[in-house]
C-alpha cells in the first residue's frame, strides 16, 4: 500500500472498513503477569489470583486475566494489517481516548491473545486528524467472539 498523507481526506477515507484486518502476533497471559498486574493496580479479586478457589468456584475452571490487562497489551500484540502505518506527515500521535470499550469475554490463565483492527472514522481539521479504529481482542482458537472490544481514538498532528 502507497503512502498516505496525513492531511489527505480523501486518500484517508480510503482506509474506512467494515472489515477488520489480518491478526496479529500472539501474546501469551500466563498467571505471574496476571499477578504482577493484580500488584501494580491492587486489583487482587480472587478469580484472577486465587488458582485453587477458581479450580473449585469459578465457573472458567482457572484464573481469568483482567480486562484491563487484556486492554492493556494491545501495544505487545504488533501487526495484522495495521492500516495506519502507511500514514505519514505527522509528527506527533496523542491517543484521544475511547468511545466504546466492552469486556465481552473472559481470558484464561495461558491462553494466547490476538487481535485484528479497523479504521472506522476519519476526521481532518486544519491542526489535527482524528482517527477512529475497532479493535478486537480474541483468544487465539476462539476467534467467534472476542474478549475485548475497543474503539480508541487518536490524534495526528
Amino acid at each position: 500500500m502507497s503512502k498516505l498523507h496525513y492531511k489527505d481526506l480523501a486518500a484517508l477515507e480510503t482506509l474506512i472498513s467494515a472489515e477488520f484486518g489480518g491478526w496479529s502476533q500472539s501474546v501469551k497471559v500466563d498467571q505471574k503477569m496476571i499477578n504482577d498486574f493484580a500488584e501494580l493496580t491492587g486489583d487482587h479479586q480472587w478469580i484472577h489470583v486465587d488458582v485453587e478457589r477458581c479450580a473449585k468456584e469459578s465457573p472458567f475452571g482457572t484464573t481469568i486475566a483482567h480486562g484491563f490487562l487484556t486492554l492493556s497489551l494491545q501495544p505487545a500484540m504488533a501487526g495484522g494489517g495495521d492500516a495506519i502505518g502507511n500514514i505519514e506527515g505527522w509528527s506527533n500521535i496523542v491517543n484521544y481516548g475511547s468511545n466504546k470499550l466492552r469486556f465481552t469475554g473472559a481470558v484464561p490463565v495461558d491462553s494466547e491473545i490476538h487481535q485484528r483492527s479497523r479504521v472506522k472514522a476519519v476526521d481532518v481539521q486544519d491542526h489535527k486528524t482524528t482517527i477512529t479504529m475497532e479493535t478486537n481482542i480474541h483468544v487465539v482458537g476462539q476467534d467467534e467472539r472476542p474478549a475485548v472490544v475497543y474503539e480508541l481514538m487518536f490524534v495526528l498532528m
